[in-house]
């Protein structure tokens, strides 16, 4: 299994970004799928996940709850992540992680720069 990621850049504060991140080599139909970060000089944390046949069952990990919003195309596979109202906090590392067949498989990683 390939994540292939998409998006990332730079925005100012307040600002909008929105990434993509769509798997390859699929062998299983149900699996978790979502976001990490890593900011300079921090651990990496998750920001949030879905699971891939139930978008009911989303969860959203501290500062990303009511800003930022993961959502599915069911057609495509893909997992999006809508950012908004953005901070300097946000800046790092974004990666795309999945859960599938027992391990977990990670993305290369978006650079998300906000400035002030």
């Amino acid at each position: 299994v390939q994540l292939v990621e998409s998006g990332g850049g730079s925005v100012q504060a307040g600002g909008s970004l929105r990434l993509s991140c769509t798997p390859s080599g699929l062998t299983f139909d149900t699996y978790l799928i979502g976001w990490f970060r890593q900011a300079p000089g921090k651990e990496r944390e998750g920001v949030a996940c879905i699971m891939s046949d139930d978008d009911e069952y989303i969860h959203y990990v501290g500062s990303a709850r009511g800003r930022f919003a993961i959502s599915r195309d069911i057609a495509t596979n893909t997992v999006y992540l809508q950012m908004n109202d953005l901070t300097s906090e946000d800046t790092g590392i974004y990666f795309c992680n999945a859960f599938i067949g027992g391990q977990f498989t990670w993305g290369q990683g978006l650079q998300v720069t906000v400035s002030s």
